[in-house]
């Protein structure tokens, strides 16, 4: 969406910078997400080793 965004934006105004910082943005969400669900699944885990004590 954010892709769709930056681009569509490049288009109307010309404007790289906009661009390059919307897609830095998406980059930046990726990561959040990915982190998220690492940090779940750790929890998880650790809550299931911990029952097994």
């Amino acid at each position: 969406m954010i892709k769709k965004i930056a681009w569509e934006t490049f288009k109307n105004t010309g404007d790289i910078n906009a661009f390059m910082e919307l897609k830095q943005i998406e980059y930046i969400e990726k990561g959040m997400e990915e982190h998220s669900s690492k940090s779940l699944k750790e929890e998880l885990r650790d809550d299931l080793s911990f029952r097994k004590e």
